[in-house]
C-alpha cells in the first residue's frame, strides 16, 4: 500500500486532494477537467491513518470536513479554485468514506494510547488464552 500511496500522491493529487483518475486522458468518453473526488481523498485519510501517518491523516481529514455545507452534507467533488462543492450533492459514497476515515483515525489513536507489552506479557497472555 505504501507504494500505491506514493503513486497516488505523485500522479493523482491536485491542490492537496485526490482525483479519481487522470482526466486529461479521455478513457471514459467525457471531457477532461474533473475536480478532485472527495471519496478518494477520504480513502487517502484512511490509508494515512492505517499506515501510521497520523499528522497527515488528521490534517487532510480536518480540511475535508471543512468542505461540508451548512447542514453538514458533502458532494462528489470539490472545486478548490472556486471554493465550492461540485458534482452530485449529497453524495452517499463521500459520506461513507468520511465514516471509514474517522474510524481509521480513531483506531490509530486507540492503538497509540495502549501501553506497549513486553514479549513475556504477550507470551503469558497467549498461554492463558487471554488473547483469544
Amino acid at each position: 500500500m505504501l507504494g500505491t500511496v506514493a503513486a497516488i500522491e505523485a500522479d493523482l493529487m491536485r491542490d492537496g486532494l485526490v482525483l479519481r483518475y487522470r482526466t486529461e486522458v479521455p478513457v471514459d468518453g467525457l471531457a477532461g477537467g474533473e475536480h478532485p473526488f472527495l471519496a478518494c481523498s477520504f480513502w487517502l485519510v484512511e490509508q494515512y491513518a492505517s499506515s501510521g501517518r497520523g499528522e497527515d491523516a488528521r490534517a487532510l481529514m480536518d480540511r475535508l470536513v471543512g468542505f461540508a455545507n451548512d447542514v453538514g452534507l458533502l458532494s462528489e467533488e470539490y472545486d478548490v479554485g472556486a471554493g465550492r462543492q461540485a458534482g452530485n450533492t449529497p453524495q452517499a459514497l463521500t459520506h461513507l468514506a468520511l465514516v471509514r476515515a474517522a474510524d481509521a483515525i480513531t483506531a490509530m489513536e486507540e492503538r497509540a494510547a495502549r501501553p506497549a507489552r513486553t514479549g513475556s506479557e504477550i507470551a503469558a497472555a497467549a498461554v492463558s488464552g487471554a488473547d483469544r
